[in-house]
């Protein structure tokens, strides 16, 4: 994949890319893999918003994605590869030999006609879903179960790949992109390969009626507002926000507080956290 730039014919322009969409090959979805997909604005079930910044956005359809990859030992051939505008990774339709179709996260290197299988006896090659225990040490993969049967659920986002490091009795050890090392039951599978359109992180968005397409409405700096609307709000000109740290607009700590519980039953399955320091037990 590569990066497209253009010709600064407005200010907005100037800066804006975009992918050159080289690896898609069909344009359009299959039809017994898409279902609506409802806008919540960011609104729960009484009406109340409980994300903010969110609404609008071009209508798009939900592309049914494979994550379990239970379909064992039948082969599978890649009929195209294709762009979804729910994930930032491209995602490849599937035929198996019986006729089944399925939607897969489309990892690096897998093009149109290549083979791919799942289960214990698949190949250890890019595409292949199968359990951590019959993968090799220090091999990449995504799509990666937390819990048995559960599907994939974690290294999941474009350029995104985890490394095999270690296999010790019950569990098998991951270095996370987070840098994080964590344990995963050995049994649960992962996808061989790293996720495709790494270049994503590279695109200039330009403008901001592009975010408006995708959904996101504009963020106001707590800096700019009221005392009455904001704990960092008030004062002549720029001023500090006159507190230790900075606050949500309800006056809870944010930007840098961890609040991930102390007592959490997954914590003695992370080895290291990303930051480089061991957890604590």
């Amino acid at each position: 994949m590569g990066i497209k730039s253009f010709n600064p014919y407005t200010p907005s322009r100037r800066h804006m890319t975009t992918s050159d969409f080289a690896e898609i090959t069909k344009s359009t979805p299959e039809k017994s893999l898409v279902v609506s997909l409802n806008k919540t604005a960011g609104r729960n079930n009484q009406g109340k918003i409980t994300v903010r910044h969110r609404g609008g956005g071009s209508r798009r359809k939900y592309r049914i994605i494979d994550f379990k990859r239970r379909k064992d030992d039948v082969p599978a051939l890649v009929k195209s590869i294709e762009y979804d505008p729910n994930r930032t990774a491209n995602i490849a339709l599937i035929c198996y030999a019986d006729g089944e179709k399925a939607y897969i996260l489309a990892p690096e290197g897998l093009k149109v006609g290549h083979k791919i299988m799942n289960g214990p006896n698949a190949e250890v090659r890019v595409g292949n879903c199968l359990p951590l225990s019959q993968i090799p040490v220090g091999t990449m993969v995504h799509n990666i179960e937390l819990h048995l049967g559960r599907g994939g659920q974690m290294v999941r986002s474009a350029g995104n790949g985890a490394q095999l490091m270690a296999k010790e009795g019950k569990y098998a050890t991951l270095r996370l992109p987070s840098g994080e090392m964590r344990m995963v039951p050995i049994e649960c599978r992962a996808t061989v390969g790293v996720v495709g359109n790494g270049d994503h992180s590279l695109i200039n968005i330009g403008k901001a009626g592009r975010k408006r397409n995708m959904g996101i409405r504009p963020t106001v700096r707590g800096s700019v507002m009221n005392p009455n609307d904001h704990p960092h709000g008030g004062g002549e000109g720029k001023t500090g926000i006159g507190r230790p740290g900075p606050s949500t607009p309800w006056g809870k700590p944010a930007l840098g507080l961890k609040t991930r519980k102390k007592n959490k039953q997954s914590n003695k399955l992370i080895i290291r956290r990303k930051d480089g320091k061991a957890l604590a037990k």
